[in-house]
C-alpha cells in the first residue's frame, strides 16, 4: 500500500499549474496558483489569498529564479507577516522535460523538483502537518445536499457564498469545495448556507411585495 501524503495545514502558494500538479502528488494541501505576475493585477485573487492567509496561514513556494523572488517578495509585502512562511527549493541547473528550452536563468522550477526536495523545503519552512482526518473534504454530494449544485439557483447561491467569504465570485465549483474544506470548520458551512438562503428568500418576498404595490 502506498504511503499516504502528508496533510499540510497551511495554504501553499506556487506560480503555475505545473508546479501545482507536481506539489499535489507530494502533499495533501490547498495549493494556490498565482498565475505568475498576473496576480499583481487581480484584486479578487489577492483578496482571496489574504482571506486564506488569515484563516490557514500560507507558505510561499516559488521558483528559485528572479521572477520567483519578485513574486515572493511582492506577496510577502502585502500579506500579514505573522501568517506567512517561506519555503525555498535549491537553485539547480536544468530544464523540465516538457520545455523545449530552459528558463532564462537555466534553473529548474518547483515542477522539476523531486518529492524529497519539496518535502525538505516544506519542513524547513515549518509547515504544519495535520493528522489524516484533520480536514474532511467536501464532496459533490455535500454540495448537492446543501443546494450548492444541481438545483435551481445553485449557481447564484455559490456566488453569494463565495462573495460572503471574500472569494472570487467566478471561482469554479471544484475549487470552491476544496477551499471551503480547509476554510470552514464542521457545521459552519451549513449555518452560512442557511443564512444566505434565508436572506435570499427574504429578498424575493420583499421584491414580490414591492412589485404588487407598484402603480399600474
Amino acid at each position: 500500500m502506498p504511503e499516504s501524503k502528508p496533510k499540510i495545514r497551511e495554504v501553499i502558494v506556487v506560480e503555475g499549474r505545473y508546479d501545482k500538479n507536481t506539489l499535489s502528488q507530494v502533499v495533501d494541501a490547498l495549493i494556490f496558483e498565482t498565475g505568475g505576475f498576473s496576480i499583481f493585477h487581480n484584486a479578487e485573487k489577492m483578496r482571496a489569498l489574504r482571506v486564506l492567509a488569515e484563516e490557514r496561514g500560507v507558505i510561499l513556494l516559488t521558483d528559485p529564479d528572479g521572477a520567483g523572488f519578485v513574486i515572493r517578495n511582492h506577496l510577502k509585502g502585502i500579506l500579514p507577516p505573522e501568517r506567512v512562511r517561506q519555503a525555498y527549493i535549491p537553485a539547480v541547473k536544468g530544464k523540465e522535460s516538457r520545455k523545449k528550452i530552459a528558463s532564462r536563468q537555466g534553473l529548474l522550477g518547483v515542477e522539476g523538483m523531486t518529492p524529497s526536495v519539496i518535502l525538505a523545503a516544506l519542513e524547513r519552512a515549518g509547515a504544519t502537518v495535520d493528522s489524516p482526518d484533520a480536514v474532511s473534504d467536501l464532496t459533490a454530494a455535500d454540495f448537492f445536499r446543501l443546494g450548492l449544485s444541481g438545483k435551481p439557483g445553485s449557481a447564484a447561491l455559490r456566488r453569494r457564498l463565495a462573495e460572503s467569504l471574500d472569494l472570487p465570485a467566478a471561482i469554479s465549483q471544484s475549487d470552491l469545495r476544496r477551499i471551503l474544506s480547509f476554510l470552514l470548520p464542521a457545521g459552519e458551512l451549513e449555518r452560512l448556507v442557511s443564512e444566505l438562503t434565508t436572506a435570499e428568500n427574504c429578498d424575493r418576498i420583499a421584491h414580490a411585495a414591492a412589485e404588487e404595490n407598484m402603480p399600474t
